[in-house]
């Protein structure tokens, strides 16, 4: 499991993989014997800007410890020769816990004061200069890039360290003892959490056989967890401290709002109370929950909800009834536990990761029963387009694909397609217009519109691939429609990165019927190697598609694609039509269309700017108690 932790001043947000002038710590979670597989489930601070100096009244400069035996010792270990001392700021608030010696046990030397005139020129220009409040933001995530899964033995894992800390857990009615891995990256401190029932092959929710029946407890480690990492991990000589903004992902990092608001409420509840109330622990703290698939909510039976480790009288925050037609059998009260409704019920804030998505789940038909909670709080929901990797999916300087190319030069994306004709068996055609789809095969991707679709799309003139695995009927009929249409469709069953970034770049189109698309990616990575989507107006495909009229401004107006709506595949191929005419009728608008995609920014800088606003409101605020 991971936990992201970043501490510095507010500025441009940044992912993990692109970050500077940062600190961060990830936890994730990982097996303890020969650590042969990683699960990530973690949290991050990730804030930038320029930090304010101090006048610092005094320095003391530790030279040795002693060891006890009359000598220094400097090279113990650091929890052997040094303890948490709480630092607070003027309002008296924990701000971290700062490393200092053992009475009689260090020998200090160096000790003076510093005067207002020791400090450089620099620093007291920076003195002058207005700056945000400085805080640490914990990103809390089940998975994060390049930390899906994997072992020990795995280059990316290449750097990580044991930091020897162990937390106990109190949860599903017995004390769990976790630990935590760390690396230091990119100015990103990446924490992973231990514990032996992330010990297990497939992806952190489950293998080949479905979804794994413990996944309740395992989520739930995850997220106490995360609140404890901040206070006991001692990175860099501090831990980050309690002024934190905690943004959990999805239903498995959702319980972390409801447990910072019980380690700040709760003057009872057993250790957590005694451990961190007498200190005000995270009083000043913030919850953001960021929804990227409202159709996953972390629902379990009723009696579950004294696992979870909150106070019985919590329980109607995260109370959720089935209605009648949806229960089992006619004995089914239909009574469960939705740790997600609690998360958007207590939360400061709430994110989605596309304005068109944040509207959707407010409605009947895309709330997923959750409608009229989210509805209800809709002054504090917001939607931010997700980034893609700039660097990754770069079709100047991509290693995967057959040629590189711009949008100054596009001569190689010709070759691209080319070179993918012959890798598929396909009869290399440049002109012939090459349509993809890369995805999972299932209902929500609206593959079965693509099937409905196929056989009259198949009377044109044009070559389709599918790239992807998922459902077996889907499989199964990929196959088929193989051996029926063998010059014009092949099928890559399941998924692999080398060849998903060769069929963007090859395909003149990329079709993406989404029933519903919380944001989508491969209509931004499409864009940005020239490649034109079609995709149904939903969701992120709606806010990131600009629909093009070949017929107005004589074939010169704006658009980087076509969307389409209702959802049905007579509308997908009237859709198609136009798309196919225009590439075979108007070169010079379908180059136009395609340079408008490539010149598009979708970097995660544009959508840190973003959240670095929600940020901010989050604190405007007073935390949300129940």
């Amino acid at each position: 499991m991971i936990v992201d932790l970043t501490a510095t001043q507010m500025g441009s947000l940044q992912t993990s993989t692109n970050l500077s002038n940062k600190s961060c710590l990830c936890v994730s979670g990982r097996g303890v014997q020969g650590l042969s597989v990683v699960r990530q489930v973690g949290f991050s601070w990730l804030l930038q800007g320029q930090r304010k100096s101090r006048k610092i009244q005094s320095l003391c400069v530790r030279s040795s410890f002693s060891n006890g035996g009359g000598g220094s010792a400097p090279d113990e270990k650091v929890s052997e020769s040094l303890l948490l001392g709480a630092e607070r700021d003027g309002s008296g608030s924990v701000v971290g816990f700062q490393l200092i010696p053992h009475s009689g046990d260090a020998t200090m030397v160096e000790c003076h004061d510093i005067e207002a005139d020791d400090l450089s020129e620099d620093a007291e220009e920076m003195d002058k200069t207005p700056i945000k409040l400085t805080f640490n933001i914990i990103f809390v995530t089940a998975e994060a890039a390049p930390y899906l899964n994997g072992g020990r033995s795995d280059e990316k894992y290449a750097n990580v360290v044991d930091l020897d800390v162990r937390a106990t857990v109190h949860c599903f009615g017995s004390a769990q003892e976790v630990s935590f891995y760390h690396e230091y990256r990119a100015g990103v401190d990446w924490v992973f959490v231990d514990h032996p029932s992330y010990h297990r092959p497939g992806t952190p929710y489950g293998d080949i056989y479905g979804a794994f029946g413990d996944n309740q407890f395992r989520f739930t480690l995850l997220c106490h967890a995360a609140c404890e990492a901040p206070l006991v991990l001692p990175l860099g000589g501090f831990t980050y401290g309690e002024k934190c903004l905690f943004l959990a992902n999805d239903w498995h990092a959702a319980l972390v709002p409801l447990i910072l608001l019980l380690m700040f409420k709760c003057s009872r509840c057993r250790l957590l109370a005694a451990k961190y109330r007498p200190y005000g622990v995270y009083k000043d703290a913030r919850s953001i929950v960021a929804i990227h698939n409202i159709a996953h909510q972390g629902v379990e039976p009723a009696a579950t909800y004294k696992n979870l480790g909150l106070p019985p009288e919590w329980y109607g925050a995260l109370e959720w009834i089935f209605p009648t037609w949806a229960r089992a059998h006619a004995l089914d009260t239909g009574e469960t536990v939705n740790v997600l409704k609690g998360a958007i019920a207590i939360a400061d804030r709430i994110l989605t990761v596309s304005q068109g998505y944040s509207w959707e789940i407010t409605t009947p038909e895309g709330g997923y029963g959750l409608h009229e909670l989210l509805s209800s709080r809709k002054s504090v929901l917001n939607g931010i387009t997700n980034g893609i990797d700039i660097d990754d999916w770069n079709p100047l300087t991509d290693e995967h694909i057959a040629a590189h190319y711009s949008i100054n030069d596009l001569d190689g994306k010709v070759e691209c397609k080319t070179a993918l004709q012959k890798e598929l068996g396909l009869p290399i055609r440049p002109d012939c217009p090459l349509i993809g789809f890369i995805g999972r095969l299932d209902y929500q991707k609206g593959v079965d519109i693509i099937l409905s679709a196929i056989p009259e799309l198949m009377q044109n003139d044009v070559q389709f691939v599918m790239l992807g695995s998922g459902e077996k009927q889907y499989e199964g009929w990929m196959r088929h429609t193989e051996n029926l249409f063998k010059d014009k469709f092949r099928a890559w069953v399941g998924f692999n990165v080398p060849v998903s970034h060769r069929i963007t770049a090859g395909c003149d189109i990329i079709v993406m019927p989404s029933r519903f698309e919380p944001c989508g990616l491969n209509q931004l990575y499409a864009m940005r190697y020239g490649t034109i989507p079609v995709v149904h107006s939903t969701g992120g495909l709606r806010d990131t598609v600009k629909d093009f009229n070949p017929y107005a401004q004589e074939g010169k107006g704006e658009g980087t694609g076509w969307t389409f709506s209702p959802l049905s595949s007579e509308k997908l191929l009237d859709t198609l039509k136009v798309a196919i005419g225009t590439y075979t009728e108007y070169k010079p608008s379908w180059e136009g269309l395609m340079k408008r995609g490539m010149e598009r920014d979708y970097s995660w800088e544009n959508a840190a700017i973003q959240y670095e606003q929600v940020f901010d409101w989050a604190f405007i605020d007073p935390p949300y108690v129940i």
